[in-house]
């Protein structure tokens, strides 16, 4: 049996399709904390969408190369990302166009697997702290899938340069992937600069899409817009204000939908 947490936005009507975001915890989290962590209840509330928060096996997700027991017993986590669509599909009213993945450190690892293997469901990704974990060979999503990725510059679990957490590829050679991918042309443009933060956006894409990276500089494991978490008293590094991860992939999930 699988399970996950559940937010209902304020107001549902059960009459008017809402979309669906997706939010995976890190490796040794849950659904119920990553529902704290992030606090994007809020964010659906003021926008109109519903959260679902699923819990990983052993508190981790096979997200390619990482992490934990649901990576080296090779759980079908992508099979019960669909059932949980499925699920909420034939229990409530939801726009099943409008379905997004975002997720923390392993949970940002699973959000760029489902863009692979599942972009048939998932419209759009927005990772955190969480790089491509499958040999770029193996994804071959058939769409362009739009997506925005927050990473900070001095995070040592999954360090900007690659390398640490299950020896990850770079966060340029991860969204360098993506541009290629999505067939992008043209050089980036600064779309965000505040403080720590700057994102650059490359939006000449095969079918719409965009490719959004927002590099935070000196930041560490951190959800953007939130205190930093700790892990069993690691400090992860310093969190940055200047940027609220939640607001700006909505600004990005809310222009997207599935063809």
């Amino acid at each position: 049996m699988r399970s996950y947490e559940l937010h209902v936005p304020l107001g549902y009507d059960g009459i008017t399709p809402l979309p669906l975001v997706l939010n995976f915890h890190g490796f040794t989290s849950s659904g119920t904390e990553q529902q704290g962590y992030t606090m994007m209840d809020d964010t659906a509330d003021a926008n109109g969408f519903v959260v679902a928060y699923p819990n990983g096996l052993s508190s981790s997700w096979n997200a390619g190369l990482c992490c934990g027991e649901a990576a080296m017993n090779g759980v079908d986590d992508v099979g019960f990302t669909r059932a949980i669509v499925d699920d909420l599909g034939a229990r409530g009213c939801f726009d099943l166009s409008r379905v997004y993945a975002t997720g923390m450190s392993n949970g940002g690892f699973m959000s760029h697997r489902l863009a692979c293997e599942a972009s048939d469901v998932i419209a759009a990704i927005a990772p955190v702290s969480g790089v491509l974990g499958l040999e770029p060979s193996s994804c071959n999503p058939a769409r362009a899938v739009p997506l925005i990725h927050f990473h900070g510059t001095e995070d040592f679990l999954v360090p900007y340069e690659g390398g640490g957490l299950a020896s990850s590829m770079s966060v340029p050679a991860s969204t360098d992937f993506w541009i290629d991918h999505n067939g992008c042309s043209g050089e980036p443009t600064v779309t965000y600069s505040e403080g720590m933060v700057t994102c650059e956006t490359i939006d000449q894409c095969a079918e719409g899409s965009s490719v959004t990276l927002c590099t935070i500089e000196g930041g560490g494991h951190c959800w953007p817009g939130e205190s930093c978490d700790r892990i069993e008293g690691i400090d992860l590094g310093l969190a940055t204000m200047d940027i609220n991860a939640n607001d700006a992939m909505w600004a990005l999930f809310s222009t997207v939908t599935l063809p």
